[in-house]
């Protein structure tokens, strides 16, 4: 996380104290484990709702869902700071979708975006994370509905951040409902490795466009071998990879945005996004508009959207 909050330039918030306060994340996965990051000194876990197994108290039997919310939302507490999550004074709303296979159905995810649409004001809800995503490019009702729902979310006032998916490099390989037109769909950044600084295009990385012609994803973030929060005691922290951590880099990067600007609309934070990525040389199939970059979100892009 060191290496993401550098590359994202997240030093230049911490600089200004902004750090997400009040700011709530809801984030549909597969749950949480109460992992000090989360609850030391204090519990940022504000809300926990179980739509697979209607438990009570935060748990994940999966490790994806709070490796999620480390990378948005974790302070760094048993890590001296070294995997500080992008915006650790934010809260977040978990909401558990998906089983301890990481699978899930479209009338689940549903459901979990209408009960936030309706308690968004309760919680300060601002953000959602969606790092899930149906297979690419296929008209199913599958696909209709989670589009539909994060649509439907969108056009409540949630700036929703979708995942681009895993199964790049084919063109038309984003995954529903980062299909969507409105919605923000991240893609994982190429990293650079040291000391030979030999670049890897991630691969795996879902492109566009869309079967709708739409150009997807919008922007890029760090997804490659991300040190987050671990569901288990004995293990703290674990590394994944993949466009399901590139998203929450971004849904926490927002929150430090709204953190000095609160407000604007999800239309006016995805303008922003798009006019302060910084551009990498690659197909626009794969980076978009560029790469997340928050200074220049910070320093004017967004006083004038």
């Amino acid at each position: 996380m060191n290496n993401v909050r550098h590359r994202t330039g997240a030093g230049f918030a911490y600089q200004r104290g902004l750090y997400g306060f009040g700011i709530g994340i809801a984030v549909l996965d597969s749950g949480i484990y109460p992992h000090p990051d989360f609850n030391s000194p204090d519990n940022r876990i504000r809300v926990f709702r179980d739509f697979v197994n209607y438990r009570e108290t935060p748990y994940d039997d999966n490790g994806h869902g709070t490796h999620i919310a480390g990378i948005i939302s974790g302070n760094g507490y048993l890590s001296k700071g070294r995997y500080m999550g992008m915006a650790p004074k934010s809260h977040l709303i978990i909401l558990k979708i998906l089983d301890h296979h990481g699978n899930g159905t479209a009338e689940t995810v549903c459901r979990a975006i209408e009960w936030t649409v309706r308690h968004q004001a309760r919680f300060h809800i601002r953000i959602m994370n969606i790092s899930i995503g149906a297979k690419a490019n296929q008209l199913t009702v599958e696909n209709r509905m989670l589009t539909d729902a994060v649509e439907y979310a969108w056009d409540h006032g949630l700036i929703v951040v979708a995942a681009a998916g895993n199964n790049g490099p084919s063109l038309g390989s984003i995954t529903s409902p980062g299909t969507s037109r409105k919605v923000i769909t991240v893609g994982a950044a190429p990293e650079i490795f040291s000391p030979a600084g030999q670049k890897s295009s991630c691969i795996f990385s879902g492109r566009g466009p869309t079967k709708n012609c739409i150009c997807k994803p919008e922007i890029l973030a760090p997804g490659f071998q991300i040190c987050s929060c671990g569901n288990h005691k004995e293990h703290p922290y674990t590394i994944r990879s993949g466009t399901s951590m590139a998203s929450p880099v971004v849904s926490g990067g927002i929150a430090l945005i709204l953190d000095q600007y609160p407000d604007l609309t999800n239309k006016e934070v995805k303008r922003c996004l798009l006019k302060s990525a910084r551009p990498l040389n690659y197909p626009k199939s794969y980076q978009g508009w560029g790469l997340f970059h928050i200074p220049e979100c910070l320093d004017g892009r967004c006083d004038s959207p």
